[in-house]
């Protein structure tokens, strides 16, 4: 089997042009980047925006392993698997970050036959988007810093500045760094740190702002640091609004591409899931929803996160409702969750099935509590055994989901009908009733302890006491009806990475909060889960190259 890059280098793509007029958009709706890659623009919007919606699927899946999931290659596969099946469907995907690329994830492209192309433009630079949030972030900084520097008229107190640089790379040193040093021109001396671009506040502005005038309002709320009197000083008090707009303006039109299979991909903005809401942007969903009649969209890792924030967060914000959702699995990864060691996967083990299903069951239960009809899929490896599918299978049936084998990875669309039909039959015959897990008026440590307890399976939560003084300080500044953002490790339930399966009897600590007001959510800090995140031993850096051709490898 040919590598991922090389058969996204061998596809043959068909001009964007082409693919947007099968979803009857014209050249004049489109800002190019080159034959294959373009941004929607705004009169687009203006001239779709009475259309019926279509459909939206979400695709999420169990815990990631180091096994594999491919919930993304399924979500493109999906897509590809409708236009086989000459339904109009179309693709909303969130933009991959450099890091991960550089570090030990990988790209988001998709995999096998089942990818997002260009590939290598969208897993680097692609049209630039997170180079705006990254500029228009440490504009703000700089002009933080600089009002300090000359005068400081809003008596911003330096020890309670909350607003952090940022750069969309792996880099632990930029953690805590202290700037300011040298000569008195340089600044005031003072700690100081980075988070990476995804885990920024203006990405997830920009993901859920609906305009220009939107974003605008959400960029001047961002609270950057509190002044001697303890008051909130504001990106617009600062008077930055306006230059920080300008910088995204091109970054907040949504970027049109294509699969192997030319399904239309609408590819735009990139917060992480354990560290920030995990979804593509409002306008993304909203557009696509306007261009198909089934929309296949992802949530970023694994659904007690991804899901759960797609749920609570970005469809209550967005007045958005999904019809169906997903749930990818692999038998590899679940026996993962049952103990078995990587280098044993490959092995028929029912007993380890048995014992590592219950991650899926858990996240079954979850979605149900949504009020969404649920299928399962399986995505499907060469060593998986007919005992082991038919054990999956009767499992997720038992539970009330349809249930479905996909092969997108090797066989493309073709790979993807059976799940295809399953989610139609689902969109046809079964209502969703959507409703978000807890209210807005709640107050914001039950908010906490509702998603601990009904999405992870908590039995307590322990709050440290810079966490208390927060959720405390929030409510009195107005802030208690906004939802929550949960920052948690990926890898489990609980906030121990090490902790896989359905553990229960488990705490989680909350170390502590802070409100992103423009973005209009709190987020909360649990176990030891951290905004800069640090390179592997071996980066997968370390294997990317480009010939004098200009042929890339490394990259997956």
């Amino acid at each position: 089997m040919k590598t991922d890059i090389e058969i996204a280098q061998e596809a043959r793509m068909i001009p964007i042009k082409e693919v947007a007029a099968s979803y009857g958009i014209t050249e004049d709706d489109l800002e190019f980047y080159g034959k294959y890659k373009a941004k929607l623009s705004d009169e687009l919007w203006n001239q779709v925006k009475e259309r019926n919606n279509g459909k939206l699927v979400l695709v999420t899946a169990i815990n990631p392993t180091p096994a594999g999931e491919g919930k993304t290659t399924t979500t493109v596969g999906l897509g590809e698997a409708f236009g086989t099946m000459g339904k109009k469907a179309i693709v909303a995907l969130r933009e991959p970050s450099l890091g991960p690329c550089f570090g030990i994830k990988g790209g988001a492209a998709g995999g096998g036959y089942a990818q997002v192309v260009p590939m290598e433009d969208l897993n680097l630079h692609f049209t630039g988007d997170f180079h705006a949030i990254t500029s228009a972030n440490n504009l703000l900084a700089a002009l933080l810093d600089n009002h300090i520097q000359q005068g400081n008229a809003l008596n911003i107190d330096s020890r309670q500045i909350l607003w952090k640089r940022c750069l969309d790379m792996n880099d632990r040193a930029l953690r805590n760094i202290v700037i300011g040093l040298g000569a008195k021109a340089d600044g005031f001396v003072r700690e100081d740190h980075f988070v990476i671009t995804v885990a920024s506040e203006i990405m997830a502005i920009l993901c859920l702002a609906d305009d220009m005038a939107d974003l605008k309002e959400r960029l001047g709320k961002i609270i950057v640091a509190y002044n001697y009197a303890g008051e909130p000083v504001t990106a617009a008090q600062l008077e930055a609004v306006g230059a920080m707009a300008v910088l995204l303006k091109d970054a907040l039109k949504p970027n049109l591409v294509q699969t192997l299979e030319h399904t239309g991909a609408i590819v735009h903005g990139g917060p992480f899931a354990n560290i920030a809401h995990g979804c593509n942007s409002v306008r993304a969903t909203k557009t696509a929803m306007k261009l198909a009649d089934i929309v296949i969209t992802e949530a970023g890792f694994g659904a007690d996160l991804g899901a759960e924030k797609f749920m609570d967060i970005k469809c209550r914000k967005a007045g958005l409702k999904p019809d169906a959702i997903v749930l990818v699995a692999t038998i590899r990864a679940l026996k993962y969750n049952g103990g078995i060691p990587k280098d044993r996967l490959n092995e028929e083990d029912i007993p380890a099935l048995k014992r590592g299903i219950v991650n899926l069951e858990k996240h079954i239960e979850n979605m149900h509590k949504y009020g969404v009809p649920v299928i399962v899929t399986l995505n499907s490896f060469l060593t998986d055994t007919q005992a082991e599918y038919e054990f999956v299978k009767t499992f997720c049936e038992e539970r009330g989901c349809e249930f479905a084998l996909s092969e997108v990875w090797e066989k493309g669309g073709a790979g993807g009908v059976e799940l295809a039909e399953k989610v139609l039959h689902t969109l046809e015959h079964k209502k969703s009733e959507f409703a978000p897990l807890y209210p807005d008026e709640m107050e914001l440590k039950e908010k906490v302890k509702t998603i601990a307890r009904e999405i992870y399976g908590a039995a307590d939560l322990t709050y440290a006491p810079a966490a208390q003084r927060a959720f405390k300080k929030f409510e009195e500044m107005g802030f208690g009806n906004l939802p929550v953002c949960m920052a948690k490790t990926q890898y489990s339930l609980s906030d121990d990475q090490t902790k896989l399966g359905r553990p229960e009897g488990f705490e989680i600590t909350v170390r502590d909060a802070f409100v992103c007001a423009g973005a209009g959510f709190v987020v909360v800090l649990t176990g030891a889960i951290m905004t800069m995140p640090g390179l592997p031993k071996k980066p997968a850096a370390n294997s990317i190259d480009i010939n004098n051709d200009g042929i890339i490898t490394g990259l997956f």
